[in-house]
């Protein structure tokens, strides 16, 4: 079920399938779950305004949206491995400052669904 987004600044470089595929296991490890399960979404923002607009600052927010139930630690575990992943494999432009941000919610079990279903 991880569904996750992230949100990058249009300067950044990010090699996605590289980090997608080193991110879906390790989601899949800290929370128990098939990394096969796990569907990640990558979206460049238009723009980006952080602090005082300075223009030499590029962010990341990339938020794990995971079914209800795990536990603080789990949660907190698994948002500090995404972070270093991140540090890892986000680039900003020579001299821009690099703001990373990771936040792990939680879908209600009650009110999710999904289908998932092989071409005809």
């Amino acid at each position: 079920m991880p569904q996750i987004t992230v949100d990058r600044s249009p300067t950044l470089r990010l090699d996605r399938r590289p980090f997608a595929a080193e991110l879906h296991p390790l989601v899949a490890s800290v929370i128990g779950s098939p990394a096969a399960d796990c569907k990640t979404r990558f979206r460049r923002i238009e723009e980006a305004f952080i602090g005082d607009g300075t223009p030499e600052r590029a962010m990341v927010l990339l938020e794990i949206r995971l079914l209800a139930g795990r536990s603080a630690e789990v949660k907190t575990e698994l948002a500090e491995r995404v972070l270093a992943l991140l540090e890892k494999h986000a680039v900003p432009e020579p001299g821009d400052e690099l703001h990373l941000a990771v936040e792990v919610v939680d879908v209600d079990r009650a009110s999710y669904r999904k289908s998932v279903s092989a071409a005809r």
